[in-house]
């Protein structure tokens, strides 16, 4: 009987920190759904124009959900979304920092380096280092990770940044205006 409350306590637990990152407005029922690959150039280019203008013009009003898709070809993007996920369970914020720096330094980062780039951010934040390599082989994050991947694949994805617009797929290379007026039409009443 008394493990009975406890599981159901590990469950919900497990099940709020499977969410998705979100930015903008978490409430929203407009969802800009991307699947990312953080070692994906085009990935990044998305995420500078998240910074640069999605977020700006519709953070009040649109929630802009992260899912992992680190595709095979890609030897750290794995290493990295698993990184990411540790660091949302520190702090959401801090997951979002940690892509936005992964994204700017993919030219930088390979795989014999990037443990090296992953102890450096946790340390210039605060995070305990060991704990952040501990992290790569932490089967809980990996799960995440793998949940998302499963969830694109479902979803026919087989390209990054593969983004949806409440189900509208944007794929690899849009711009800025094809994005915003697919946020337009669903915020319309």
């Amino acid at each position: 009987m008394i493990l009975r409350p406890l599981v159901v306590t590990l469950a919900v637990s497990a099940a709020l920190l499977a969410q998705p990152p979100v930015e903008g407005n978490p409430a929203s029922p407009v969802r800009v759904v991307a699947y990312e690959d953080l070692q994906c150039p085009d990935c990044a280019a998305y995420r500078r124009m998240m910074d640069e203008r999605l977020l700006p013009a519709y953070k009040d009003k649109v929630a802009f959900e992260h899912r992992d898709f680190p595709l095979a070809r890609h030897a750290w993007a794995r290493k990295a979304a698993i990184a990411a996920r540790f660091f949302e369970e520190i702090k959401p914020e801090l997951a979002v920092e940690y892509r936005r720096h992964t994204f700017s330094s993919i030219k930088q980062t390979t795989l014999e380096n990037f443990k090296e780039r992953l102890t450096g951010f946790a340390k210039r934040h605060g995070v305990d280092p060991a704990k952040a390599l501990a992290a790569l082989d932490d089967p809980r994050f990996n799960e995440m990770v793998e949940r998302d991947y499963q969830d694109g694949i479902a979803r026919g994805v087989s390209k990054t940044p593969t983004v949806l617009v409440n189900g509208r797929p944007f794929v690899e290379t849009f711009t800025f205006e094809e994005i915003s007026k697919a946020i337009e039409a669903e915020l319309k009443p």
